[in-house]
C-alpha cells in the first residue's frame, strides 16, 4: 500500500491549536512515528507536508498536490482538536464510502485507548479531503486543551493505534536509545551546543557515560520534558524537531523548539514566541551580524546550531 501521510499544520502561517499541549508538536510526534512504522511494515509512504508556504491556502493546496502527483492509494491527515477545554475525544472525517470504511477501524483503535468516541463524520467541508483524488481521511486524534485527553496522550501508543487501524497489522515499536545510537545522540547534542557538566562539548565515543547522561538531562530540562537521562523516543522526537530548523515567527510558534530557542537567546523559556522572545531574537541577530527581523530562519539557525 502506498500511503500519503500529512502531518497537519507545522508550516507558518498554517499553525495548529494550542492548549495544554501544542498541536504542531503533537502532529509531528505522532505523524513521524506513523510514517516510520508504516515503512517498517513494508508500505510505501509519501510525506505530504510541503517545505514552505506563504498562506494557509498554499499550504493546503500543496498537500493535496503532493498526494495527487505521487498517486498514493490512501491519504491520511493527522490533526488534534482544540475547543473550550471541556470537549474531548477522537473523531475521523471522511467523504466517500470507501474513505469512511478506512476511517472506522482507525477510530475504533484510538477509542480502545480510552478516548471518547465522537464517530466518523462527514468531511466535505475540509479542503484536503475534497481535493485529493484518492480515498482520504482526516484524524482529529483528541483535544490538546482537554485535561482528560492529555492524561491519556502518548504519541507512541497513538501512532500504533493509527497504524493498526490503517493496516490491520501489529506495528513495530519505535526505537529508543540504546548502545548503538549513543554516538548519534552525542553528535546531535553537540550540534545543539549542549555541553557536559565541565562546560565542554561531549566526547563522541558512543559511550553512555555520566557526562553524556548529564547533557541529556540538561537538554531535557531546557525543553521541558521528563529528565530521564536517556535518549528515549520523546527526547529523539524533540531533538529532530529542532534539527529540522523550522521557521519561527512571533505569535506563530510554540512548544519545545521555542523553549530551546528561548534558552539560547537568553530569555524566559515558557515555550511561547511572544514579544519578549522576539526582542531577544532581534538582540541575538544584531550580535551575530544578521538581519534583525525577529524571525528565526536559516541564517539565524546557522548561528544557533552547528
Amino acid at each position: 500500500m502506498k500511503y500519503g501521510i500529512d502531518i497537519g499544520h507545522n508550516l507558518p502561517p498554517d499553525t495548529g491549536a494550542q492548549g495544554i499541549r501544542v498541536e504542531d508538536e503533537m502532529t509531528r510526534d505522532v505523524g513521524t512515528r506513523v510514517i516510520s512504522k508504516l515503512r517498517d511494515l513494508g508500505h510505501q509512504v509519501v510525506e505530504c507536508k510541503p517545505k514552505s508556504a506563504s498562506t494557509l491556502g498554499s499550504s493546503l493546496r500543496q498537500r493535496c498536490n503532493i498526494a495527487n502527483a505521487n498517486r498514493v492509494d490512501q491519504f491520511v491527515s493527522i490533526h488534534f482538536n482544540g475547543f473550550n477545554g471541556q470537549a474531548n475525544g477522537v473523531e475521523v472525517f471522511a467523504i466517500s464510502d470507501t474513505a469512511k470504511k478506512i476511517a472506522q477501524p482507525v477510530l475504533e483503535k484510538i477509542v480502545e485507548l480510552g478516548y471518547f468516541n465522537r464517530k466518523v463524520k462527514n468531511g466535505s467541508h475540509l479542503y484536503v479531503l475534497r481535493y485529493t483524488n484518492m480515498p482520504a481521511i482526516l484524524i482529529e486524534s483528541c483535544f490538546c486543551d482537554s485535561q482528560k485527553d492529555m492524561a491519556l496522550y502518548d504519541p507512541e501508543v497513538l501512532a500504533n493505534a493509527i497504524v493498526k487501524g490503517l493496516t490491520g497489522e501489529e506495528p513495530p515499536t519505535t526505537k529508543s536509545s540504546s548502545d548503538d545510537n549513543v554516538l548519534e545522540l552525542q553528535k546531535s547534542l553537540n550540534r545543539l551546543k549542549i555541553k557536559s557538566p565541565a562546560g565542554q562539548p561531549l566526547v563522541e565515543d558512543g559511550s553512555l557515560g555520566q557526562g553524556t547522561i548529564a547533557a541529556i538531562k540538561t537538554f531535557q530540562a531546557i525543553v521541558g520534558i521528563n529528565q530521564t537521562g536517556i535518549g528515549d523516543s520523546t527526547t529523539w522526537q524533540t531533538i529532530n524537531q529542532i534539527l529540522e530548523q523550522p521557521i519561527l515567527r512571533p505569535n506563530h510558534a510554540g512548544g519545545t523548539t521555542v523553549k530551546y530557542l528561548q534558552r539560547r537567546v537568553g530569555t524566559q523559556a515558557d515555550g511561547i514566541f511572544g514579544s519578549g522572545t522576539a526582542s531577544a531574537v532581534i538582540r541575538f541577530q544584531k550580535q551575530q551580524g544578521l538581519t534583525a527581523d525577529g524571525i528565526v530562519g536559516p541564517q539565524t539557525w546557522s548561528k544557533l546550531i552547528d
